[in-house]
């Protein structure tokens, strides 16, 4: 975890790259192919229209990704790559976890025309929601703190309308560190408690860098109307692991490991008539290496779609 110096030293850095903007070549160009010689801009206009657009438009997009704001190897340039896979996808709602206030700013520079933005905190390093402005009415927001926590970790829980349709949508950033399990586990029993602890004519998301291990969840475990996103989609192997030292280079670390840290679960309404939103797909983002060489993040983003059946 960085030191508050080095965050001061992030936010000047951040503030800098927020006074100055992007040039046509920066929006063209954030990244690179995995094809040689190939651009691949995320964020570009140009993208094909989907044949099935209605039947899209009836779906659900979510992205939940850790931005790994605190780590100022080229800070901006990872900035600027996450805005542009944002409109790319243009997902409906978003999670992002360790946002960082120069990092919140520039991104609401550049996205807040199209979506309302919520934040877990102010200060240090914090989690976040985005909601579409055009797809999804938020009705209320609260923070859960969570008592015992010694890294500024809470939960971001949103009421929302979707088409409609009763949300409760839910972030958090997990205690880091396999030495902490006990307190995680202790934060995902309150996430559970509220997950179904919500109405019955509420579906409930909860998504976020858990920082799990399969045996801490089955310490605590799920409750029979919560499921884990990732399997009930049957355990992809093309999006198992989301934290990945044998592929990602951002951070170095001596051994390599492969861990599945960011999650979704999922909590149907079970009220008669309403409509039950099931996992449609599930892949990973980020896979491409930046021009500045590194990637947008130490963790891929996961993007999923949910029908409403």
């Amino acid at each position: 975890m960085a030191s508050f110096s080095a965050l001061r030293k992030l936010e000047t850095d951040m503030e800098q790259v927020c006074a100055v903007g992007e040039s046509p070549e920066e929006k063209a160009s954030c990244t690179t192919n995995r094809k040689e010689g190939e651009e691949n801009p995320p964020g570009s206009s140009d993208v094909a229209e989907n044949p099935s657009e209605v039947e899209e438009n009836s779906k659900l997009s979510l992205i939940s990704w850790n931005v790994d704001g605190l780590d100022g190897e080229e800070q901006p340039e990872r900035a600027r790559g996450l805005c542009s896979y944002l409109t790319l996808h243009s997902p409906d709602v978003v999670f992002l976890q360790e946002l960082i206030p120069p990092y919140s700013r520039f991104m609401k520079k550049r996205l807040a025309d199209n979506y309302t933005f919520i934040e877990g905190g102010k200060e240090g390093y914090f989690i976040g929601m985005m909601l579409k402005k055009s797809r999804i009415t938020l009705l209320d927001s609260e923070i859960v703190d969570y008592p015992t926590t010694r890294m500024m970790r809470n939960l971001l829980v949103a009421q929302v309308l979707f088409k409609g349709q009763k949300l409760c949508l839910m972030t958090s950033h997990l205690e880091s560190c396999k030495p902490n399990a006990a307190e995680r586990m202790r934060q995902l029993r309150l996430v559970m408690k509220r997950m179904t602890e919500a109405p019955d004519d509420v579906t409930v998301l909860f998504g976020g860098d858990a920082n799990l291990r399969d045996s801490e969840v089955a310490r605590v475990g799920l409750p029979d109307c919560v499921c884990d996103v990732w399997e009930q989609l049957g355990k992809p192997e093309n999006c198992r692991y989301t934290w990945d030292t044998t592929i990602n280079t951002n951070r170095e670390i001596q051994f390599k490991c492969q861990l599945r840290f960011d999650r979704l679960y999922l909590r149907r309404a079970s009220k008669d008539g309403v409509p039950q939103l099931e996992p449609d797909s599930m892949t990973l983002i980020g896979l491409e290496k930046l021009k500045c060489g590194c990637f947008t993040s130490d963790h891929w983003g996961i993007l999923c779609t949910f029908s409403a059946e």
